[in-house]
């Protein structure tokens, strides 16, 4: 599928899915598709609005974007709205939160975007601002959709509720039958922020005990003369990047925290333990660093895209520390009242990807859930129906029986997904 393909498809109204690795300098082809709706004039925009995880993540576009382009990325509410209002950018890119702020304070006019791109909504869709993820998308319903991800697969549910059929440009992470790509090798990584990465290239090179290091900032890979004995990567590498790489020597690759599925989806990874705060506090009793071991095991992906702006700010291994302090403040007492609290009488909210674009109405919704989900009408609280979903408030004992029951039954000709609803 070619780029003059993408591009047709836009004009069109289709949506369409830029397949590239969870990184800014990798969207290359981006630009060129949002080319035409770049050259809006004045007075509609922003033209076009990149909607990102954290204001971390969109504050690394400016920097990659087109010379002469004017990008903006919202890291102040304050100053953001005063930008908007003196004069609108070309390209206007923030964190959910942040956009659904300025929309609440009514300075972006979301009826007014051309182009509504969603950068790599796999560590969006699990987390906290899915709601509003959802909610905007909502009220820009008219702005052409084009998505960043490294693998649509995972957004089947999220591709069907707002780029439905969409165009998908670039290399699938899939072999011929389908199945996912085998590792191409094995990395250590280290989560880093931008700002700190220049440092933490020493403390690995002192780590390692490299004397010819190989340290790639992105771009094309050069095999130097001598071999090198260490391979630092302080961009993140594509997969057939990370593959040359790893033929030099076994790589360090610095990344976000909501980078690490994608690079563990790529390679067999392993994290590189570095002097710092972490070796201040080996006086933890084992016990615990075994739970704490036991956790990292299963999986923590969902919690690290949630921390990821505070590892902006200070080192993980703080971050770490400070939730232990918050663990110790919790008593008891405060758990039991969080688990009473979800008990009788509480009520909980489902979001189901129907609304009044669809001609639904509340009667419609109750009558799949008693029918359908098999939920008594007493557990059926306030339905509030918007105009490309709905949200239905449930027992929440209930809450479980409604999701399943409504998924997949069909209201007024159209396939239902319902969710638990996340905090707005």
């Amino acid at each position: 599928m070619t780029g003059a393909d993408a591009k047709a498809a836009l004009e069109r109204g289709r949506p369409v899915v830029l397949v590239c690795p969870p990184a800014p300098e990798q969207a290359h082809a981006l630009w060129d598709l949002l080319g035409p709706t770049l050259g809006l004039g004045p007075g509609v925009g922003p033209p076009v609005l990149i909607v990102c995880a954290d204001d971390a993540a969109a504050a690394g576009w400016p920097s990659l974007a087109p010379a002469g382009l004017r990008i903006h990325a919202v890291t102040g509410l304050a100053r953001s709205a005063r930008r908007l209002k003196e004069r609108s950018p070309q390209v206007l890119t923030g964190a959910v939160k942040d956009l659904a702020a300025l929309v609440q304070r009514a300075v972006l006019k979301l009826d007014q975007v051309a182009s509504l791109v969603v950068a790599w909504p796999e560590a969006l869709i699990a987390g906290e601002h899915a709601g509003a993820l959802d909610t905007l998308l909502g009220e820009a319903r008219e702005a052409r959709r084009l998505v960043l991800s490294w693998n649509p697969a995972r957004l089947t549910d999220f591709l069907e509720r707002h780029a439905r059929r969409p165009l998908v440009v670039g290399t699938l992470p899939v072999d011929e039958s389908g199945a996912p790509l085998p590792s191409v090798g094995r990395v250590r990584y280290c989560i880093v922020p931008p700002g700190r990465r220049p440092a933490v290239v020493r403390d690995v090179l002192d780590s390692l005990d490299a004397r010819e290091p190989l340290i790639w900032r992105g771009g094309p890979v050069s095999v130097p003369e001598d071999r090198p004995d260490a391979v630092i990567c302080t961009a993140l590498p594509s997969r057939e990047e990370l593959a040359a790489l790893i033929r030099l020597a076994e790589p360090v690759v610095f990344i976000s925290a909501a980078q690490l599925p994608y690079l563990r989806s790529i390679a067999t990874v392993a994290p590189l333990a570095l002097p710092g705060t972490a070796d201040r506090a080996r006086d933890r009793a084992e016990e615990l660093r075994e739970r704490v071991a036991r956790v990292l095991e299963t999986g923590v992906d969902q919690e690290l895209a949630l921390l990821d702006p505070l590892f902006e700010r200070f080192d993980p291994a703080e971050v770490a520390a400070a939730l232990l302090a918050l663990q110790r403040e919790t008593g008891s007492g405060k758990r039991d009242a969080v688990v009473a609290a979800t008990g009788e009488g509480a009520r909980v909210k489902v979001f189901v990807s129907l609304g009044k674009k669809d001609r639904a109405s509340a009667k419609d919704l109750v009558g799949a859930l008693i029918r359908e989900a098999g939920v008594a009408k007493d557990d059926i609280g306030r339905i509030d129906v918007r105009e490309t979903f709905s949200l239905v408030e449930v027992a929440a004992g209930a809450a479980d029986r409604a999701v399943r029951g409504l998924t997949g039954t069909t209201i007024r000709g159209r396939r239902v997904i319902a969710r638990l609803d996340r905090e707005r």
